[in-house]
């Protein structure tokens, strides 16, 4: 068996890690990145593309925005289509000034892999079997197969970015953890088409045949969905089927802007929110979709992920530099309390404007009811735009 050293083992190499990985290189911080898949896999995973402006800040700070700045779109507002009734949500009025940036997040994980490979920082793509061990212990390690040969890589500490199927969480005995879950019983059917976006800003459309949104990744290429049950396979919906049932859930002034084409990419994404608590196991920490996930409706997945490399990268910088061993302990409590409340957002989300085939007409009228409130004062307004935007990032004191 070979050995390696770092001191930060980080498994997984999706934006995450990538983010995390970044960060500590440029602090001076070793780090070594395994990913059981090829480069180009990652690549390929179609996901999020609405960045809050503290992740946007975050990549600013890895020194990876260029591109971000130079082709992401900078979204001022969004729409709210409830039954035909448009609604503006100016998030730039209502949060003193803070926007999002529609930047895909293929393109994030493009930037962060080129930045580690220009700072000659290493991944090890197509590792296999990877498994990490004493965590508990001041001196933890990874064990991993490639290329026929087994490796162990000591460390210092182990972030698990592998994402909620991944073996991070899993390593973690099943009685130290605490699982909350809720799975939704409807899922998103996802297309990405390179026509131009129905409206300038993203969409969010509440109808009686179900949930829709119209987002873009550019000028472009756009990016749709609708509400489908969840038993539904992508099978089942050709290119037309899909744009006809796009337009008959938006107000008829869109769905006659709406410019159709041939999809590039087409997939049905289910709908859970899912917590494990705590987010770390002696020195292993978990690190966005390994210890949450949540429905896309309020575009916090890739966010929630961010801001919990944030925590990370804080509590490493000063354990390092300063000695504040203490800090180690407070990494799952700062960012549950931020988990949580983007928890909780998402499913208000989706629960407003998701048909639910089991609501009886009193919870249907409730429903509406508590948009309403929501929408029809400014209050109410600013409570969705400032979510929107994103909490602020905890201090690390």
């Amino acid at each position: 068996m070979k050995t390696l050293k770092t001191q930060v083992a980080i498994i997984g190499a999706g934006p995450s890690g990538l983010l995390l990985g970044q960060l500590l290189h440029n602090a001076g911080i070793d780090t070594l990145i395994l990913e059981r898949q090829p480069p180009d896999y990652v690549l390929g995973r179609i996901r999020a593309g609405v960045l809050e402006q503290g992740m946007v800040e975050l990549l600013r700070q890895a020194g990876v925005g260029q591109r971000m700045d130079a082709e992401g779109l900078v979204h001022t507002g969004f729409e709210l289509a409830l039954d035909g009734r448009r609604v503006h949500i100016d998030l730039q009025a209502l949060t003193g000034g803070k926007t999002v940036t529609i930047y895909g997040q293929t393109e994030v994980t493009r930037d962060l892999m080129a930045a580690r490979r220009d700072a000659g920082a290493q991944t090890i793509y197509e590792a296999g079997n990877v498994i990490p061990h004493g965590m508990k212990t001041a001196e933890p390690f990874v064990t991993f197969d490639k290329d026929g040969e087994t490796y162990r890589l000591d460390c210092d500490y182990i972030a698990g970015c592998d994402g909620f199927h991944g073996v991070a969480r899993q390593s973690i005995p099943a009685d130290c953890l605490k699982v909350f879950e809720r799975v939704y019983p409807f899922g998103w059917l996802g297309i990405l088409a390179d026509t131009p976006p129905v409206h300038e800003e993203l969409v969010y459309a509440r109808h009686e045949r179900g949930f829709a949104l119209c987002s873009m990744r550019s000028p472009t290429r756009t990016r749709y969905y609708l509400q489908v049950p969840a038993q539904d396979k992508v099978e089942d919906w050709s290119d037309q089927r899909f744009w006809d049932e796009l337009k008959s859930r938006l107000p008829t002034a869109l769905a006659a802007s709406l410019v159709t084409g041939p999809s590039i990419e087409k997939s049905i994404a289910p709908l859970r929110s899912f917590v494990v608590e705590p987010m770390q196991y002696g020195r292993m920490f978990l690190v966005g979709d390994a210890a949450h996930i949540v429905p896309p409706t309020g575009a916090k997945g890739l966010n929630l992920a961010a801001s919990d490399v944030s925590t990370l990268f804080n509590i490493l910088l000063k354990v390092y530099r300063e000695g504040r061993m203490d800090l180690l302990e407070k990494y799952s409590e700062v960012c549950l309390r931020r988990v949580w409340k983007a928890e909780r957002f998402s499913w208000w989300m989706t629960s407003m404007l998701h048909r639910f085939d089991e609501h009886d007409a009193f919870s249907q009228r409730i429903s509406e009811s508590e948009l309403a409130y929501f929408l029809d004062s400014e209050a109410g307004r600013k409570t969705i735009a400032e979510n929107y935007v994103g909490l602020p990032y905890e201090a690390i004191e």
